[in-house]
């Protein structure tokens, strides 16, 4: 089934001005040259080229008023008439139903212009045996104006018929590129999810363990422990065995269906020279500057400054290409540690720069994960800037968001 179309406004135009500039001829050759008396003409002609936008809206009438009209001028043709020109269908009809039978294509589909093209054929074979006088037109002249005009409706019909199927391939490719797109997405925000789950594994759930695991010996290791104290080392050990098998749910929601968890240990700020030496290697310049003091940060912390640092060597890589690339990672004034990413305007056109930026949105949300800010814009230089503060505890992250705030 065809679907319903919403015309854009230049066609209503174009088909509106064609058909008036059809009616002008129609009428003064209907009523000049065929000898159609000239009000039955402006009415018939009115029918005829009137269908032309009507087919845009409604096909089926459309079609119907043209026959009206086709046989009707073909029928009240005078005997008187020249011979000299084309019967039972003149020139301007000849226009006009190669016209309405593209449109009704356009609009309705195949199927209904075959229709349409047949139904002409059936009126133009009925105009003779139908019209009171025919002058001394020869069998010849009529079957030579009948195979020129469904001739020229038949090739309408055929390129009216690629084009509405060009048409429809188009809107298909366009549809399956954003299925593809969406599903591009679906599987970059799966790919971050699994990182976040992988890094809450190895960070979250170790530190958990290890709580667990001390609160449990506590008893065993320390010596003269009352049993207050034996109690509420009980409890923290219950809590940190509550707290795993919570984490372990969590975990199995982030991780898409059947996924191991990754034995690969994290990346961390030591790893960033290796990563940067790598982009090196490939050809991209890299400057970097590197506080050593922040080896010893959280892990959690280090994790969320290589993945960023990686995103945004990433990025730079992609849609800045030929660009120079400084990464500078440095102790915070706030117990934390500021990113900063700068890359120089590109130097070629990009080799993907139709990125859906889920790149951003990971690091936005490991920088807000720790409770921590992420800004990312243009330079004036034509560049771009990832600038990430990452505390190191929950109470220098409310305090930056504090200052963010002010």
């Amino acid at each position: 089934m065809v679907q319903q179309r919403t015309f854009p406004l230049w066609l209503w135009i174009t088909v509106g001005s064609v058909s008036v500039a059809l009616y002008s001829i129609a009428v003064p050759v209907s009523s000049a040259l065929y000898q159609v008396p000239v009000a039955v003409a402006f009415a018939f002609s009115a029918l005829i080229c009137g269908a032309l936008p009507l087919a845009l809206l409604k096909p089926r009438l459309a079609i119907a008023l043209f026959l009206v009209g086709l046989l009707g001028n073909g029928i009240l043709a005078g005997s008187g008439r020249d011979p000299f020109w084309p019967w039972p269908i003149p020139v301007t009809e000849i226009i006009t139903l190669a016209l309405l039978i593209a449109l009704v294509v356009y609009r309705q589909g195949w199927m209904l212009g075959v229709v349409t093209w047949s139904l002409a054929l059936a009126v133009a074979l009925a105009i003779p045996p139908l019209s009171g006088g025919t002058p001394a037109v020869s069998f010849g002249a009529i079957l030579a104006d009948l195979i020129v005009t469904f001739s020229i409706a038949a090739a309408a019909l055929g390129f009216a018929f690629l084009v509405v199927g060009r048409n429809q391939i188009r809107d298909e490719l366009a549809r399956e590129k954003e299925v593809s797109a969406e599903e591009q997405a679906r599987r970059q925000l799966i790919e971050e999810r699994s990182r976040i789950a992988r890094e809450l594994h190895d960070v979250v759930a170790h530190s958990m363990s290890v709580i667990q695991v001390q609160a449990s010996t506590a008893k065993y290791r320390v010596s003269d422990l009352g049993d207050p104290a034996i109690a509420e080392f009980d409890d923290i050990a219950a809590s940190a065995r509550s707290a795993l098998a919570e984490m372990r749910r969590l975990l199995g929601t982030l991780r898409p269906d059947g996924e191991e968890a990754e034995r690969m240990p994290q990346r961390t700020i030591g790893d960033v020279p290796g990563l940067i030496e790598s982009a090196r290697r490939a050809g991209v310049p890299i400057d970097l500057s590197i506080d050593d003091d922040l080896r010893g940060a959280p892990l959690s912390a280090q994790v969320a400054v290589f993945r960023i640092v990686q995103e945004a060597i990433s990025n730079a890589l992609r849609h800045a290409p030929g660009s120079r690339v400084s990464v500078g990672i440095a102790q915070s004034n706030t117990s934390g540690v500021v990113v900063s990413v700068i890359n120089s305007a590109p130097q070629s056109t990009p080799v993907d720069a139709a990125g859906g930026g889920h790149g951003i949105i990971g690091m936005r949300e490991r920088t807000s994960m720790l409770g921590g800010q992420l800004e990312t814009h243009a330079t004036p230089e034509g560049g771009w800037i990832v600038h990430a503060v990452l505390p190191f505890d929950a109470d220098a992250g409310a305090s930056v968001r504090a200052e963010g705030n002010a």
